[in-house]
């Protein structure tokens, strides 16, 4: 007899994993997988759904199981949900009195409510099980009589993410789900301790995924209806099937068959991005990194970014926290990746860098804010593209040298000014080279509604658009972008249809303005570009009007 189960994702982020709506982990997936080889007929929901009716938990009762998978080690900001809290989780376990519970995923490091304080470890209130080390392994190992423990097996974990696949179809967001593909678990530098702050290491040195165990995978939630992939469950693309010490030498060639065999499971995907790569890799074995940078950005779709965990631009903050690259290594990388990925496909840049920086590690005085800044100006003289900057408080977890050795709470005041003077200072300039006016946006999903509406693309760090029109959740559509804010730039539906527009939009088509657009609605219908010009003057995106 089928028995009933339920999952519920409370989102993960960790420095190699993303699952926050509308990404859907690796970790739900295989649990599914996992469930549905026990006899269970899994369900999904996530908390976000929780949160707006909390009888989709509550209606669990006395022999079904629920799953709860859930933490965060690299808080961001996020769009399309937000992950559970520690008190949510245990009101959920207070709540869940009649089925059987179990608590997986990174909460089970520790938890701290946001970056600039430490994530304590402690017992999950509630929960009937915690599921320690890969959450599927684990649940596996207690439903099959065993302790509620246990490593990842690719072995093991590659049959349940096939089985566990059509589990995205319950997602929310569905058919507008980024899935998280795993291509490989710990890091290279776990042998010299790993980056202070970072929970990588707790997973050991790197074991490799199969291309055979990924093509199966991609083939079943293809087969499901998933078209938007992301190979972001590494801490280095680069050295994928690599071996040899710290830094291991780019293997092109076999990035190359692992994007050909993708492709080839999912011949009509929408979507194939990536998300870590490790400067001081590129810095290192440039020729080798170039290499298989090209295979990328041969493989992949355009508007991917390389994420670089650069964390500080001051040298005796790297060495005292034993980072990946030096502000030079970095800088170096910048540029590699800008002469590989900078070329335009579709008027979007096909692979371009992403910066990440960490505030509060040790080591760290005032004058690093300072050398943080100069990088960033330095990065703009060069006329060089990075698409954005991540600047994050550390969250310190028990187990990590930066959990005793850090500069928490020591320059906040610093902190806040570096973060502005980049949204101001670099974010926008950087915006309007990489999205220049003209710049058309495709297959735009409007996530948040209203006036303005707010949608992205689907992909990795995707920007954030705004359309001066009320939009309903999940339209999807193209969009010229016609101005740039800090963070997000501003678009109109593409192609431009200036006779049906409100004023409100109209005002957005660049050399318009507030009066003009009154103007141009007074006079409309317009004929043709000739007449439209009498009203509007010049303007930059005449070619995407429609009359």
């Amino acid at each position: 007899m089928t028995s009933n189960a339920l999952i519920i994702d409370g989102y993960v982020d960790e420095p190699a994993c993303l699952g926050v709506a509308p990404y859907i982990s690796p970790y739900v997936r295989d649990v599914a997988g996992v469930l549905s080889g026990h006899g269970y007929a899994p369900r999904y929901v996530t908390i976000d759904q929780v949160r707006a009716d909390p009888s989709l938990a509550a209606a669990c009762g006395p022999g079904d199981l629920v799953v709860m998978i859930a933490g965060m080690t690299v808080p961001g900001a996020y769009i399309g949900g937000k992950p559970a809290t520690l008190t949510e989780v245990q009101q959920l376990g207070t709540l869940l009195r009649g089925p059987t519970t179990a608590i997986g995923g990174p909460m089970t490091f520790g938890y701290a409510p946001e970056g600039g304080r430490k994530a304590i470890r402690q017992a999950i209130a509630g929960f009937d099980v915690t599921l320690s080390g890969s959450p599927a392994v684990a649940l596996d190992a207690w439903l099959s009589g065993g302790e509620p423990a246990g490593a990842g097996d690719y072995s093991l974990t590659d049959p349940w993410s096939v089985a566990g696949a059509p589990i995205i179809a319950q997602h929310p967001a569905f058919p507008y789900v980024m899935c998280e593909i795993e291509t490989a678990t710990g890091c290279s530098r776990a042998t010299v301790g790993g980056c202070s702050f970072c929970t990588e290491p707790f997973y050991g040195l790197p074991r490799y995924r199969s291309i055979e165990g990924i093509a199966e995978e991609v083939a079943a939630l293809h087969a499901a209806g998933a078209r938007h992939f992301r190979l972001g469950r590494q801490p280095d693309l680069l050295a994928y099937q690599s071996s040899g010490g710290e830094f291991p030498v780019p293997r092109p060639e076999v990035l190359e068959e692992l994007f050909s065999a993708i492709r080839a499971s999912a011949p009509d995907l929408a979507t194939l991005h990536i998300d870590n790569i490790n400067p001081g890799t590129i810095a290192r074995h440039e020729d080798a990194a170039r290499a298989a940078l090209s295979a990328i950005v041969a493989g992949h779709t355009p508007g991917d970014i390389a994420a670089f965990g650069m964390e500080t631009a001051d040298p005796a903050v790297v060495a005292a926290n034993n980072l990946k690259a030096m502000p030079d290594d970095v800088f170096r990388a910048i540029e590699v990746v800008n002469d590989m990925g900078a070329g335009r496909t579709g008027g979007i840049p096909e692979l371009l860098p992403g910066l990440n920086f960490i505030v509060g590690l040790a080591g760290e005085t005032a004058a690093t804010f300072d050398l943080n800044g100069a990088f960033l100006q330095r990065v703009l003289d060069a006329g060089l593209l990075v698409r954005r900057v991540n600047i994050r408080q550390l969250m310190p977890f028990e187990g990590t040298t930066a959990y005793d050795e850090n500069t928490l709470g020591m320059h906040d005041a610093r902190f806040r000014a570096f973060k502005e003077w980049t949204r101001t200072h670099f974010d926008e300039p950087m915006l309007r080279r990489v999205f220049p006016v003209g710049t058309v946006l495709s297959d735009i999903v409007i996530e948040i509604p209203g006036r303005p509406s707010f949608g992205r693309q689907m992909g990795s760090y995707p920007i954030l658009v705004g359309i001066p029109l009320e939009l309903p959740a999940k339209t999807v559509l193209d969009a010229v972008v016609v101005d740039w804010g800090m963070r997000s730039v501003t678009a109109l539906p593409c192609p431009v249809e200036v006779n049906t527009l409100p004023v409100a939009a109209l005002r957005w088509i660049p050399g318009v303005g507030k009066k003009r657009a009154a103007t141009i609605a007074a006079r409309r219908p317009f004929r043709n570009l000739a007449e439209f010009r009498e009203v509007a003057g010049e303007t930059g995106i005449d070619g995407m009007m429609m009359f």
